[in-house]
């Protein structure tokens, strides 16, 4: 594996976090009147933080990514204690599923029972967020080449707090994808949607299969809904001619910003490499160091 491209999967994702949080929840026309086009790491906006500030998106990548190289293998059980752990640390920034089953984690429910509860208790429109698949990408490194076991693993690290099939799905073909990309595929998206099946959400299914064709959905949502999300930040990370374009088209769409450009960014850094995301952006985000050092010690996982 293009150590490179690893890289590019762990420090995308956070460069797109980190380029969105400012500008989370801002529509098109207020970023443009604030920032023109956004393309550089500015402070403040939303949250109120630095430029450079990651957010619940890489926070939650590093817990995974720590938790796979410490135990050198996938442990749903560690991971779930590293999110109860950053719950603790009290976070500017937490999805309101997420929040929900890491509170039942915390009070006793086992790692495959918080998500499940709390999907059984949530009303639909509320109950398929972006939360695991925002997250998921660092698993797509040890696993590229053992699909049945990255399919296994999405699903559960998901199920951690996202239990409906859209985002357990979604992680995977995500990570199927980027999978893909980490190992050349010439058709990545459309291998990862054969590979998981017919037993996959319609809605899932419908949203992604034009984007294999190379088609641009009349509409690219960014909202929260995990469909949403995973359809525009695919199209983007995939169409774009480089993984700055990849990452700044996805958060100047608006909506959530932070989100869909950390997913963008993580496909386009699989696809061009760390090397090729700007070195401004890198040196605004203090966990870039430990984000490359984890790269490179994921792909000696398992």
């Amino acid at each position: 594996m293009d150590s490179d491209r690893a890289r590019g999967v762990l420090l995308g994702l956070a460069c797109g976090d980190a380029l969105g949080r400012p500008v989370e929840f801002s529509s098109p026309a207020q970023i443009e009147a604030e920032h023109g086009r956004l393309t550089e790491m500015v402070g403040q906006g939303t949250w109120n933080q630095p430029a450079g500030t990651i957010t619940d998106d890489t926070e939650q990548a590093l817990c995974i990514a720590r938790s796979l190289v410490e135990q050198q293998d996938f442990d749903p059980g560690d991971i779930a204690d590293r999110f109860v752990a950053w719950y603790d640390s009290d976070p500017f920034d937490i999805g309101r599923m997420t929040m929900k089953s890491l509170s039942r984690l915390k009070h006793g429910d086992q790692w495959d029972e918080a998500g499940q509860h709390v999907w059984e208790e949530s009303p639909e429109g509320q109950n398929a967020g972006n939360g695991s698949v925002m997250r998921c990408p660092p698993l797509a490194i040890p696993y590229a080449t053992d699909w049945e076991r990255l399919v296994e693993v999405s699903r559960q690290s998901s199920r951690i707090t996202h239990a409906d099939p859209r985002c357990t799905d979604g992680c995977s073909i995500l990570n199927l994808t980027v999978a893909g990309l980490l190992e050349d595929a010439d058709a990545p998206l459309q291998d990862a949607l054969e590979y998981v099946g017919s037993d996959t959400p319609d809605e899932l299914m419908a949203a992604l299969r034009p984007l294999t064709r190379g088609e641009t959905p009349d509409t690219l949502e960014t909202s929260g809904y995990v469909v949403h999300s995973l359809q525009t930040a695919l199209h983007d990370g995939l169409s774009a001619d480089s993984a700055e374009e990849a990452i700044v088209t996805a958060v100047n769409r608006g909506g959530d910003t932070d989100t869909i450009g950390a997913v963008a960014g993580a496909v386009s850094g699989a696809r061009f490499g760390a090397s090729q995301l700007p070195s401004g952006w890198l040196s605004a985000i203090d966990e870039t160091g430990e984000l490359e050092a984890l790269a490179n010690q994921l792909v000696e996982v398992v």
